[in-house]
């Protein structure tokens, strides 16, 4: 291993004009383009392409993670931040470091599924948990140096993103506000010493207590009622860009808490600064413009996706520009000296605006779209144009490349009351209380290659399921990313032509990374899906995904790889009827919304799970109910990522296990007709 890099070190590596030897950010560099200038597997040589070394991780443990490599060692965390350290060329494990976030989150447990991605500073691994704890580790030994919990004491909040670093700082959000009173915001540590440096909130507390700075001040001024109440939102759980050009960083932001507009502000004013790109100082903090993509937003079209910067010609003129694909379908270029928008075309099918304003920057909401009296059929739906797997721009192509989603979602706003809704207790869903995601309506992915310059779609290829992995490009004219039919793939960066594929038995959505170790290319990924796409388990059971059977791995490639993984096998959920019982149509029923608000998000609609929770309609604990209640009551499973939900009455868990049942019944039931 090399010798312990210094800052200046440091800062060269994470520099958007660095050789490219090293994968030392989540997204590369500060600029997070996601982009590896090296060239050596190129389109003439991709051909040669192979598996040079795979690492199998714990069994469904979550691996939809954005790995890191610095100085020929890769670092990722799987899991709850469970942060391994590999040697690149070999993928033999250096060390291991588990903080025990399963065991520490509590209630905190019940949103998130571990993390997204890792940090490299001087010599030092950062990690977030979904407890609230920012970790530095030391990148040889794997040992904590210091930690520091970045949430407050009984809140919700709960970290899923990658932190980022940049000038000897680091830098976490949060998660939560979908389920709970939660006012986001977004802290500036020492890397060093773990010493908080600045914090800045997104959203403007109550204002009896004063305002933090002049932003807050100002962005009060764009809410009513009494929003502080509700928490408000605007989480910043993933996207954070450093410009080192302008020594800003900029945020994108969450949606509300509540979603609906009309419950947080009276239906009043754009609440700031939700859904939006913020600008801040990078030394301390304070505000220096924002950028917001929906105004008074109320369909969980949030800002979080990332932010990549480049210099680009616009109209002949080099302009310091981000670029954006964020939920709502629209893809943006703004100045990033003033927040200026340059330009914003549709690049998924969109009904809820017929373009953007380009004098006002704002939206131009479609008729119907706040209609009180009938539903609106929203496009792109809650699940969004683009998810966090992460999109990226080649300046070699002068193209991005996004991982794009095409869905609808109804909103009904006459299940609301407005004047009477409360936020139901126990950190449990409140979000999409007006969405409905019918599973006839199937949506479908794309991968599509954008000129930032004209806004024109170069090219587009539709990828399997609904949803698809983050993007890797490279010098070599190649373009990487993990599919849900379980192959990893290489197109032609100008024309989208597939040159090159390998079957890795199971689905990858994680963001490929590449680089040089002994003078070697390397691209690695690592394959499975998150608890996020379970959410949708029935649109993706054509693919036959068995998660408690198929391996979540890291997957090496180098040019003459040639080592081979064991055959996955792919199969329905094998559902025994054991324990099923019969029908109970009235418990069943009631069993339902307590399933939907607790347990989907985990464990699947119709409890049909993809990712790493168990699939409860093959699980024999919920074919008992005194099994049932050592987990949901005693928590017997909560350092496997499992939280209790001690808050149910006997009844309540007896209900929600009737439900399962009855999915258990109606798709085994489906599986033997098909049979037959």
């Amino acid at each position: 291993m090399a010798t312990a890099p210094t800052a200046n070190s440091a800062i060269a590596q994470l520099a958007d004009d660095s050789s490219g030897d090293d994968w030392p950010g989540f997204g590369r560099t500060y600029g997070e383009q996601h982009y590896s200038p090296l060239t050596q597997i190129d389109l003439d040589t991709v051909g040669g392409l192979g598996l040079a070394w795979s690492h199998d991780l714990v069994s469904n443990e979550n691996s939809a993670t954005g790995p890191i490599e610095i100085d020929d060692v890769v670092y990722f965390a799987s899991g709850y931040s469970h942060v391994q350290a590999l040697d690149a060329q070999t993928g033999k494990m250096i060390w291991e470091y588990d903080p025990g976030a399963a065991e520490a989150a509590g209630r905190r447990l019940r949103q998130g599924w571990g993390s997204r991605g890792v940090a490299w500073w001087d010599g030092m691994i950062y990690t977030g948990t979904q407890d609230g704890r920012l970790i530095a580790i030391d990148a040889r030994t794997g040992k904590p140096v210091w930690s520091v919990m970045t949430l407050e004491e009984g809140d919700y909040r709960f970290i899923s993103g990658p932190p980022r670093v940049f000038d000897g700082k680091v830098i976490i959000g949060h998660g939560g506000a979908d389920a709970a009173a939660t006012r986001g915001y977004v802290t500036a540590y020492d890397a060093q010493t773990g010493k908080q440096l600045w914090r800045f909130y997104t959203v403007p507390g109550n204002p009896a207590d004063g305002f933090e700075d002049d932003a807050q001040a100002m962005a009060a001024g764009t809410w009513s009622g009494e929003w502080w109440k509700h928490g408000g939102g605007g989480t910043v759980w993933n996207a954070i860009t450093y410009d080192a050009d302008l020594n800003r960083i900029y945020i994108g932001t969450g949606n509300g808490a509540p979603w609906d507009y009309r419950i947080r502000s009276e239906g009043k004013g754009d609440n700031l600064f939700l859904s939006s790109i913020v600008a801040l100082d990078a030394n301390t903090g304070k505000y220096i413009w924002h950028y917001q993509t929906n105004p008074a937003e109320s369909w969980d079209y949030n800002a979080s996706m990332d932010i990549e910067l480049a210099d680009l010609p616009i109209r002949g003129t080099l302009r310091k520009v981000l670029m954006t694909a964020p939920k709502n379908g629209f893809f943006y270029v703004i100045d990033r000296t003033d927040g200026k928008l340059i330009s914003a075309e549709k690049y998924v099918p969109v009904t809820w605006a017929t373009g953007i304003d380009m004098k006002t920057g704002r939206p131009i909401e479609a008729d119907g779209l706040r209609s009180t009296d009938r539903p609106f059929t929203m496009a792109p739906g809650t699940f969004g144009a683009h998810s966090w797997m992460p999109m990226a721009f080649s300046p070699k192509t002068s193209l991005a490349y996004i991982p794009a989603i095409q869905s609808s979602t109804v909103f009904d706003p006459t299940v609301i009351d407005p004047g009477t809704w409360q936020r139901p207790p126990d950190n449990v869903l409140d979000g999409g209380i007006a969405a409905s995601f019918p599973l006839d309506n199937q949506p479908s992915s794309a991968l599509v290659a954008i000129d930032p310059l004209t806004q024109k779609q170069r090219w587009r290829v539709e990828t399997p399921g609904f949803v698809s992995g983050g993007v890797l490009a490279t010098g070599g004219g190649l373009v990487f990313q993990g599919h849900v039919d379980g192959t990893f793939n290489a197109f032609d960066a100008e024309t989208g032509r597939k040159v090159w594929s390998f079957d890795a038995g199971t689905a990858i959505i994680g963001p490929p990374i590449s680089y040089r170790a002994g003078g070697r290319q390397y691209v690695t990924v690592l394959s499975g899906l998150g608890t996020s796409s379970a959410y949708l388990g029935p649109m993706l059971a054509k693919y036959n995904l068995t998660p408690a059977k198929q391996r979540r791995r890291v997957l090496t490639f180098a040019l003459g790889g040639k080592v081979r993984l064991p055959v996955e096998r792919k199969s329905p959920v094998e559902i025994s009827a054991e324990g099923l019982g019969a029908p109970d149509p009235a418990a069943e029923d009631a069993g339902f919304p307590i399933y939907a608000q607790r347990c989907a998000v985990c464990h699947g609609m119709r409890a049909v799970a993809v990712g790493p929770a168990p699939d409860l309609r093959a699980s024999m604990v919920v074919r008992s109910p005194d099994a049932l209640a050592s987990v949901l009551e005693d928590g017997i499973l909560a350092s496997r990522g499992m939280p209790k939900f001690d808050e149910l009455s006997a009844g309540q868990r007896e209900q929600v296990r009737k439900y399962i049942l009855a999915m258990a019944r109606a798709d085994r039931a489906d599986t033997q007709s098909k049979r037959n």
